[in-house]
C-alpha cells in the first residue's frame, strides 16, 4: 500500500530523520547517518549517475520508488528526487514496506 510508505517518509521528516537533495544526502551517507537512499523514479539521468557515485562509495542502501513530486509532497517540500532516511528503524521499515508493495504488485527491488 502505497499511502504507509508515504505516512512513513512523513513522520520519518517530522522526527527529524529525513533529509532530502543530493548534496544533503550525500553528506549524511558521508557521516555514516542514511540507513536509506529513496531515488525517486523519475530522477533526471545527470542526478542519479551524482548519487549512485556516492551511494557506491559509501556502501549505502538505495531503493528507487515513486515520483519525484509525489515523494517530494510527502515530506513538505519540491522537486526533490534523492531522500536519505537517517534511522535505521525507520529505514528497516520503509524498506520492508517497499519490498512488500512491490512483492504484491509483482516488482521485485
Amino acid at each position: 500500500m502505497r499511502k504507509k510508505v508515504i505516512s512513513y517518509m512523513g513522520l520519518a521528516k517530522k522526527a527529524g530523520r529525513l533529509v532530502s537533495g543530493t548534496n544533503t544526502c550525500a553528506f549524511a551517507m558521508k557521516k555514516g547517518k542514511a540507513g536509506l537512499v529513496i531515488l525517486a523514479e523519475d530522477i533526471s539521468e545527470n542526478g542519479e549517475k551524482k548519487i549512485m557515485k556516492e551511494i557506491n562509495r559509501y556502501g549505502t542502501k538505495f531503493v528507487k520508488y515513486g515520483s519525484s513530486e509525489e515523494l517530494s509532497r510527502a515530506v513538505g517540500s519540491q522537486g526533490r528526487s534523492v531522500f536519505a532516511v537517517c534511522d535505521g528503524n525507520f529505514a528497516e521499515v520503509i524498506f520492508e514496506e517497499i519490498d512488500r508493495e512491490r512483492s504484491e504488485g509483482g516488482k521485485r527491488i
